[in-house]
């Protein structure tokens, strides 16, 4: 089923300006109790009317090549101030490792040979941005599915969390590193995928060399880059500021669906 376009513009631009209110009204807006209210309201009700419409199961659309966009902008961080990341990319990542612990069986240190030997799926699918600009892109990576199935999942878990090299503008905390998450449903959707190639290229540095996450039913925000670690988790309040992301740490919607 396809998501109507207007509803779809209309849900970025409603994101946008959720977004433009909370960070305009600095941390201390963000973090007022009745502010937190109305957003987790908002928050909810988008959920709520997306999976009813939608579903857990359908995919986003799929385009053809002739589709690509001729440039694709890259989104947030377009560079990792960091040495060991750099160290790692002077050297191809030959030397990358993703780790994934957390609450699971079998902890994972997989390299990109590690990931490129296991089942792939190639996707052609159109990245919304909350800014409200969109490009169409080809991400290859192998399923996040696939990677939880291997590591074997607790059965006490409830959220996948992806913690990323690039780090932003710091908080009122100091902190500032990017982080990002996902409940089971869209983390076992088969288009959530850990891409490492975009366009038939091994994934360029601006877009989250060596490994980014494709979570093709919400917005660009929730698509964390330069992914380092993948922790599955009972709950993330110890995490940030314990809102599930670095941009719901500062207003954004956790669930951001279209």
């Amino acid at each position: 089923m396809r998501t109507d376009p207007e509803r779809r513009s209309f849900l970025r631009r409603a994101g946008a300006l959720a977004g433009t209110l909370a960070l305009g009204g600095c941390d201390r807006l963000s973090e007022a109790p009745w502010f937190r209210q109305v957003l987790d309201s908002a928050e909810s009700a988008t959920l709520r009317a997306q999976r009813f419409l939608l579903g857990s199961g359908p995919l986003a659309r799929e385009y053809t090549e002739a589709d690509l966009s001729p440039v694709f902008k890259a989104n947030g961080s377009t560079s990792v101030d960091d040495f060991d990341y750099q160290t790692l990319a002077e050297k191809g990542f030959a030397g990358w490792r993703l780790q994934v612990d957390g609450l699971v069986e079998r902890p994972q240190q997989l390299s990109l040979a590690d990931l490129r030997t296991m089942p792939s799926r190639t996707q052609i699918t159109r990245h919304d941005c909350v800014e409200g600009w969109s490009c169409i892109g080809k991400w290859t990576g192998v399923p996040l599915a696939h990677v939880l199935e291997q590591a074997g999942v607790q059965h006490q878990a409830r959220y996948v969390v992806f913690h990323c090299a690039d780090t932003l503008e710091p908080t009122l905390d100091g902190t500032g590193q990017y982080y990002e998450s996902l409940g089971f449903e869209d983390a076992y959707h088969p288009q959530t995928i850990l891409a490492y190639e975009m366009n038939g290229q091994p994934l360029p540095i601006p877009h989250g060399a060596p490994l980014r996450l494709r979570v093709e039913r919400q917005l660009g925000y929730k698509m964390a880059k330069y992914v380092m670690r993948i922790e599955l988790v009972e709950n993330f309040a110890g995490i940030g500021r314990g809102r599930g992301g670095y941009w719901e740490d500062r207003g954004y919607e956790w669930y951001a669906g279209i």
